[in-house]
């Protein structure tokens, strides 16, 4: 049942509010209640200062908050409510364990709560697919969450961030958007985190789906989605890391020509639990595995499939389907808070 909460006379014309409906001279006019968006900041290009407006590299003049981003952009209060949380301000190269375990946790809090739509995150390029990969893995939500970031810096002539930043605000504010897992804002794609990288040092259409292509894009008129990821991400991932303080070391090799088991010697003198492989030693495997560390066979192509075979199995090798080293190294610092059985862990690279 409806019921009048509020009713008064102006100008000759009566008004009631009907839980939350207003009704003037019989036209009903609907309160619309904007989507709930926090924004997770944790530095990079996009928060980051030149010394002049053509300054494209070295940018290191300055920092900028989330307070500066969201007044950047008053586009913003017509898409959602904006609050924020500065995690960090730094550069990607400097994320670790520590700040990915808080940040899953922050988003984690957020998204549990009813009024909250989405989560945006900011971060720097170099390493941001990284953190895109390791929250697809622990977020417990089928909400939007996306991360953001930028190739120019915000006091760049060309600077590129805020209309990724406005981008990923809109994705992050459509219902559209819930079940696609994580995903990776720029140049207008939308991007599944598990399958983008990196391709280029300098151009703003760095950011590629090798295999697979993009999700979708922002259009000007709307937002667009084509394909949906089938493995599995976020409300429907084992991992939790509610109660974690750190993650297992791991490492990864890279094979090239002349090179020897010394890297993978000194990793697991360095206390590695598990080494993400571009090629195989055979010897100082066997080495590690007896000491209990996992192994993973990866590829520095940056493109398709490692496949599984009897001889990787045989020798106790998980295989990383066509997740790049670096992903694969998130993959398995996960699955070993679980479990060192190759075996198990080899399902768990099929599966994510």
């Amino acid at each position: 049942m409806i019921r009048t909460l509020l009713c008064r006379k102006c100008c000759g014309t009566f008004i009631f509010l009907f839980s939350g409906i207003f009704l003037l001279s019989g036209v009903a006019f609907a309160q619309t209640q904007l989507p709930n968006v926090k924004l997770f900041t944790t530095g990079g290009t996009i928060q980051s200062v030149g010394d002049h407006r053509q300054k494209l590299m070295e940018y290191s003049a300055g920092k900028v908050g989330p307070v500066e981003l969201i007044n950047d952009l008053p586009e913003l209060k017509k898409i959602a409510n904006i609050t924020y949380l500065e995690e960090s301000n730094i550069g990607s190269g400097s994320m670790d364990a520590k700040i990915l375990l808080k940040l899953a946790k922050d988003i984690n809090e957020w998204l549990a709560q009813p009024e909250s739509s989405g989560a945006v995150v900011t971060h720097g390029t170099g390493t941001l697919e990284e953190t895109a990969y390791f929250l697809n893995l622990v977020i417990k939500s089928d909400k939007p969450v996306m991360v953001v970031g930028a190739m120019r810096p915000f006091s760049a002539v060309s600077r590129d961030g805020p209309f990724n930043l406005l981008n990923a605000v809109r994705v992050a504010a459509s219902p559209d958007a819930r079940g696609f897992g994580v995903m990776i804002m720029l140049n207008d794609e939308i991007n599944a985190a598990r399958e983008t990288t990196k391709s280029n040092t300098y151009r703003v259409d760095t950011f590629v789906a090798r295999d697979m292509g993009p999700l979708g894009y922002t259009d000007s008129d709307r937002i667009v989605f084509y394909r949906k990821p089938t493995y599995r991400h976020t409300s429907k991932s084992e991992f939790d890391v509610s109660d974690l303080k750190d993650l297992p070391r791991v490492d990864v090799t890279y094979v090239y020509q002349e090179s020897d088991a010394t890297t993978i010697k000194a990793f697991i003198k360095a206390g590695a639990k598990g080494i993400v492989l571009t090629d195989n030693d055979d010897e100082a495997i066997k080495k590690g595995q007896k000491k209990g560390v996992v192994f993973v066979k990866g590829d520095r192509k940056g493109s398709g499939r490692v496949a599984e075979s009897e001889k990787q199995a045989g020798l106790g090798i998980v295989t990383s389907d066509n997740l790049p080293p670096h992903k694969a190294r998130i993959l398995l610092r996960l699955a070993l808070t679980k479990t060192k059985d190759p075996k198990e862990i080899q399902r768990m690279f099929n599966e994510y």
